[in-house]
């Protein structure tokens, strides 16, 4: 019946009135069914907008299967086979998608009358489990704080999704559609056997496997969680050794210039450092994270075989077709999600196959100590908060100990389990391993020609050793790693070599010596700083605004300088990290975004501020005294007003003599002059600049910061170049050359 059920029932019941042969009272009693079929009719009514419910499911497994489609495009565009999570890792915004992916087994009262429904239903807990086994090496990411907050989100959404499975199965809703079945059939109740009782129930002994599944999956993440506390403490201590050398190799070099060969030999090293003692890496070749990939491999079985199946056309729930949708997409996501956690299962063969490793992984009762180190300080600890009477504190100490150390028996079982359930992949690999390397070697024997490496490359090898940096001390990585990981860093600077900065470039070949900036120095006085972008931003300005100038001349300038801001920002990002030059700086790109974008400077237009001059002597009188009138009338304009009143006033100064017969085209050359020397003395510091980006304190971001010093190596490397080869450095303190106005005391003073 339809939504006017209601009506329709009550003309059939006064159609019935009107025959003579129907007994009134029987009549009568038919209308003890309007209340349920009113019912009936609003719950239709309600019903209604479970459709766009189903789509809204859909898009959101839509959502979580694209993350993580990225993270395996990711992994292969980088060579990383076992999948760094970038994209899809826990928060606030991927859970919030994630619960509502998974509303279906979260649904107590609707029922799921068709075969597709029930699909659907119990298809989304193989699908958390994949989500699940993806998203694990990703906590390594997080600082200590973000990883329990995301830890317990995570654990209350997964215990709400177990409870209301097990609230299902215990009501029977996950069987409805077969207890239909049966009736329809009338099948006796003594002709049940215990194998079609079975079969009625499949899906809720299926939903039953998956909540197993699923309770594995968080205590894994609880014991991650454990883990990684100190493991990220363990390698945060080697790599800090590791840094302490390589700096000291570094501050020999730096009594002559770093040369590009030798910034791409310390991006290299600290790459290797970055890329072997990364808490991911080293969470993503463990036990557990192996585990979880048998776990994600076991929870596809369900979904691809109710797709081999292929019974899609069944479902009645009020969900309507949108349950063939969901069914689909997270059909998909299971099958692509769970590429990565079987992956990783054999990440642990990027590690030296030894005779020692093996038996690391056959002893899967030895528990390292790092599993339970945290646990263990914790138990000997004495407890954060203080309580008066002495008794409650012996009670608290002593149930704390006991706690922690169930916790601790209770953690290594767990790491046992889970090496027992990665011995299963690894051992499977290594016999095909061994046996392609025996056959090489019989091929070898057999051949003229072998595949012995060099003693160049052997040497060469031996040289990087000290830069890899594991978890454990007698595991070796492999050549074939460590291979893989130098040519990684060799594409990443290749591939920025192809966007270096053409026009900054050109501009910086017309630079011949470090003098530009000398011309801007006498009215410098002591008590006001300065910084590079902001010169340079002024004086592009005054340039720019000549109008004899041809257009694409001014452009070429403005890209020039545009190109140039990106790194001379670097620099002063690097060194200049004070209240006063942090400030500058914004000053300066909000100036430069006015007169790049809007032609404007500090609110007026460049062709409108003086309109009636010819001369490029009126034209900096004008810039001059408007920027005079602006320092006594806005204050928060004063640092950009004040430079370029002080700028054109000692360009006026400097010319007095012949200022009247300066051209502009002439100025414009000289400005240009002046922006091309200062471009050059500010990226004499890049070399200093990659060095430094190179290293970080915190171990999540070492590396995306060697990442972004090999980008800029590749990007410059063009430009050390050519300042190398033109350029003497003058005799100043490392410290001393990032600053602009040191500078311009030396220039000034050249000798002391």
């Amino acid at each position: 019946m339809g939504s006017n059920s209601l009506f329709e029932y009550n003309q059939i019941l006064n159609q019935l009135k009107t025959y003579t042969n129907i007994p009134q009272h029987l009549i009568s009693s038919f209308t003890h069914f309007n209340l349920l079929i009113y019912r009936s009719d609003q719950q239709n009514r309600f019903s209604q907008p479970m459709l766009w419910i189903g789509i809204y499911i859909a898009l959101a497994s839509l959502l979580c299967t694209l993350a993580m489609v990225a993270d395996l495009v990711h992994g292969i565009r980088n060579r990383k086979l076992w999948f760094p999570c970038k994209y899809f890792t826990p928060n606030a915004a991927s859970l919030s998608v994630i619960a509502v992916a998974i509303k279906l087994p979260m649904d107590l009262n609707n029922s799921m009358p068709g075969q597709v429904d029930l699909d659907a239903k119990v298809e989304s807990l193989a699908f958390m489990c994949t989500m699940m086994a993806n998203m694990l090496p990703s906590l390594a990411t997080m600082d200590n704080k973000e990883l329990l907050t995301n830890i317990i989100a995570l654990g209350v959404l997964v215990i709400t999704l177990v409870v209301n499975v097990c609230m299902q199965i215990n009501t029977g809703l996950l069987s409805l559609y077969h207890h239909e079945e049966l009736l329809v059939t009338n099948v006796e109740a003594k002709d049940r056997s215990p194998y079609m009782y079975a079969y009625a129930h499949r899906y809720g002994i299926v939903a039953t496997i998956y909540v197993g599944l699923l309770l594995m999956l968080l205590i894994i993440y609880a014991c991650s969680f454990i883990t990684i506390l100190k493991t990220k403490q363990i390698l945060n201590s080697k790599y800090q050794v590791a840094h302490e050398a390589n700096l000291k190799d570094l501050q020999s070099d730096l009594t002559g210039r770093l040369t590009v060969e030798k910034l791409k030999q310390h991006v290299r090293n600290y790459w290797i450092m970055a890329g072997t003692s990364s808490s991911q890496f080293v969470t993503a070749c463990s036990a557990i994270t192996s585990a979880s990939g048998v776990i994600c491999a076991c929870s596809t079985v369900f979904p691809v075989y109710m797709m081999y199946l292929g019974a899609l056309r069944d479902y009645k729930s009020d969900y309507k077709w949108s349950m063939l949708v969901i069914f689909i997409t997270q059909f998909i996501g299971v099958i692509l999600g769970s590429i990565a956690p079987l992956f990783r299962c054999f990440a642990d063969l990027s590690f030296s196959l030894s005779i020692k490793w093996m038996w690391n992984r056959i002893n899967v009762f030895k528990v390292e100590s790092y599993w339970t180190q945290k646990l263990c300080d914790w138990k000997h600890s004495s407890l954060a908060f203080s309580v008066s009477s002495r008794k409650s504190r012996i009670v608290i100490q002593n149930s704390s100990t006991v706690i922690l150390s169930i916790c601790i028996a209770f953690q290594k079982m767990v790491v046992v389990a889970c090496k027992m359930m990665a011995f299963i992949p690894i051992f499977f690999v290594i016999g095909v391993l061994y046996g392609i390397r025996g056959w090489k070697g019989m091929k070898a024997m057999f051949s003229s020609e072998g595949t012995h490496a060099t003693p160049g490359q052997i040497e060469k090898f031996k040289d990087l050793q000290c830069y890899i940096l594991t978890l454990e001390d007698d595991i070796e990585l492999a050549e074939r790693t460590l291979k893989g990981i130098t040519k990684s860093v060799n594409l990443v600077i290749q591939k920025a070599e192809k966007h270096q900065p053409n026009n900054l470039m050109k501009l910086i070949e017309e630079c011949s010596s470090f003098k530009g900036d000398r011309d801007v120095t006498p009215l410098q006085v002591e008590d006001h700083l300065s910084c590079w972008s902001l010169t340079l931003v002024t004086l592009a300005t005054v340039a720019v605004s000549l109008p004899n100038i041809p257009k694409e001349t001014r452009d070429r300038l403005l890209s020039s300088v545009s190109e140039g801001l990106v790194y001379v920002t670097l620099v002063e990002e690097t060194f200049n990290a004070s209240n006063e030059y942090v400030s500058m700086r914004k000053a300066a790109k909000s100036l430069w975004l006015e007169v790049e974008v809007y032609h404007k400077w500090l609110g007026n237009k460049l062709r409108k501020l003086a309109p009636q001059v010819k001369t490029a002597k009126q034209i900096l009188e004008c810039f001059r005294d408007t920027a005079e009138n602006m320092t006594t009338e806005v204050e928060s304009l004063n640092v950009c007003a004040n430079l370029m009143f002080r700028t054109t006033k000692t360009i006026l100064f400097s010319y007095h003599a012949t200022i009247d017969k300066i051209s502009q085209e002439e100025l414009f050359g000289k400005l240009s002059s002046m922006i091309a020397d200062i471009l050059a003395t500010c990226l004499t510091n890049l070399p200093q600049v990659i060095a430094m980006k190179c290293h970080t304190d915190v171990i999540e971001k070492r590396e995306a910061s060697v990442h972004a010093a090999a980008r800029l190596l590749g990007e410059t490397m063009q430009i050390i170049n050519t300042l190398l080869q033109h350029h003497q450095l003058p005799s100043l303190n490392t410290d001393e050359l990032p600053i602009i106005d040191k500078w311009r005391a030396y220039l000034k003073h050249p000798f002391p």
